[in-house]
């Protein structure tokens, strides 16, 4: 049996796909661990979700911090007492820094939901429909310095429900735990 990779999710909201992941990780279908959770919001629902999977999660505000690089500075010391080998952003809304990108060189991942380069940073699902598209979808891809920029991973379309952000956001909810899952299985498989 393969060793589990060990990766720390970052997330800002409710966490529908840290749970995703976390189900996968717990029941075989993803040779990984999460050792750590940490988010930006002490409100976000993802919290709650890491107390019950019993995962240990931290709540660190940049604002508390004097600048982006000791916010970055923290968050690196708590990865590596957890040995964390891998960063998953799940909702994560925050640009991350040289500090993280260069402590983790192509080992932190994002999913966005649009098909980059379409509709980059927040509200995608909202920008895709305000300009009428048909089409829309999920994109998994390597965090960068830029917004949404990096090597893309995997991509997957979703039918945009014209006039319904809500229902078109439910269909892509649900793409995007299957295909974070699968794209990460692809690379730690490797």
């Amino acid at each position: 049996m393969t060793n589990k990779v060990r990766i720390a999710v970052f997330a800002s909201g409710s966490g529908s796909n840290f749970t995703a992941i976390e189900q996968a990780c717990r029941e075989g279908e993803l040779q990984a661990e999460i050792v750590h959770v940490i988010t930006d919001k002490p409100d976000a629902y993802v919290i709650e979700r890491a107390k019950q999977a019993e995962i240990p999660v931290t709540v660190l505000r940049p604002k508390a911090f004097e600048s982006k690089a000791a916010h970055e500075h923290a968050v690196i010391d708590i990865l590596q007492a957890a040995e964390t080998e891998w960063i998953i952003l799940a909702g994560y809304m925050r640009l991350i820094g040289p500090n993280l990108l260069s402590a983790y060189p192509s080992r932190i991942i994002n999913i966005h939901p649009s098909l980059l380069p379409s509709f980059p940073g927040k509200d995608a699902i909202g920008q895709a429909i305000e300009h009428g598209v048909k089409v829309t979808g999920v994109t998994v891809h390597l965090v960068d310095a830029g917004m949404d920029t990096g090597p893309i991973l995997a991509q997957e379309a979703v039918r945009v429900i014209e006039g319904d952000a809500e229902g078109t956001a439910e269909v892509i909810h649900k793409v995007e735990h299957v295909l974070y899952k699968e794209t990460l299985k692809m690379l730690f498989e490797k």
